[in-house]
């Protein structure tokens, strides 16, 4: 047999070899997906028993930079592992996604990565990329969310009551390793139920909590109230707050009409008179509602 022909037969064998170490690959991470849903649906009927757990568990006290109380009912065990759960069906899902293109890829093209396995680890490496960053990604993105905690209702918070910051979640992802990680969840497991915030070992370390929302809430995400056409500023003294300030004040004003406090809004409208040295004798609720309205225009307006 001629050279040019050893060198077609053994670039053949080797596109062989590669595509179907590639085909292994796949298999390996398909049984992995299917162990996975098979776990998901294993725990269900365990995080039931902790779902009615929670149901009972007392309220989080948190007090905020304005020195008022606010109470949220704390996330305990079970629905933060059912968010757990489904986080990670989103992430097996995605990269379960990412392996059947490259699958359908290499099926196409045999020679796709022919003699070329750089190639392959490098862009399953990138597409690992968003799991290994999920949790961190998707709390800084989504307010202290993941999906889980968004279908679940929970999302993370600091102890004043304001929204956490990178560094926080970048405490709680190192933590996670700890927490989640080694031994299977059991010390996040252990810690939330004994701590009195309802805390794993990185919400301690980043001074956080996981809340329940209300789900009868209508709480805006962001500090931007509906701005109205020639709206004149009441208080030229907003430009003395600042948007966590402001992110403060409303949460804590509709927090407070929630759960019908007088006694928080008066307390809260005291701090905010007294920071923006204004006097005014109006209801606790109207100034509030009018200091947000005027620095929604202060800071967005045109």
């Amino acid at each position: 047999m001629s050279g040019v022909g050893l060198r077609v037969l053994f670039s053949g064998l080797r596109s062989f070899y590669t595509y179907q170490a590639f085909q292994n690959i796949h298999r390996h991470f398909l049984y992995l997906y299917i162990k996975c849903i098979k776990f998901f649906l294993y725990f269900l009927n365990l995080t039931d028993a902790y779902l009615r757990a929670d149901t009972g568990m007392d309220a989080i006290k948190i007090t905020t930079t304005q020195n008022v109380d606010l109470e949220y009912e704390a996330a305990g065990v079970g629905y933060r592992l059912l968010a757990s759960l489904l986080d990670i069906i989103f992430m097996t899902v995605y990269f379960g996604l990412v392996l059947l293109i490259l699958g359908i890829s290499g099926s196409m093209n045999h020679t796709m990565f022919d003699g070329d396995n750089y190639l392959l680890m490098t862009l399953l490496t990138i597409a690992g990329l968003p799991l290994l960053l999920y949790h961190f990604l998707s709390e800084t993105l989504m307010n202290g969310q993941s999906l889980g905690k968004r279908i679940m209702g929970i999302k993370v918070v600091k102890l004043d009551g304001s929204q956490p910051g990178i560094g926080s979640y970048v405490l709680r992802s190192v933590f996670r390793i700890i927490d989640i990680h080694i031994l299977n969840g059991l010390v996040a497991i252990i810690c939330i139920p004994v701590s009195e915030k309802s805390q794993r070992l990185g919400d301690m370390a980043a001074g956080t909590t996981v809340i329940r929302k209300d789900s009868t809430t209508s709480l805006r995400d962001t500090i931007l109230y509906r701005q109205i056409p020639s709206y004149s500023i009441v208080f030229q003294q907003v430009s003395l707050l600042s948007d966590k300030d402001v992110a403060i004040i409303k949460e804590i004003l509709e927090h407070s009409m929630r759960h019908q406090k007088p006694e928080n809004l008066k307390l809260l409208a005291d701090k905010v008179k007294a920071k923006m040295g204004v006097s005014v004798s109006w209801k606790d609720e109207d100034f509030l509602n009018t200091v947000l309205l005027d620095y929604s225009h202060y800071q967005f307006g045109t």
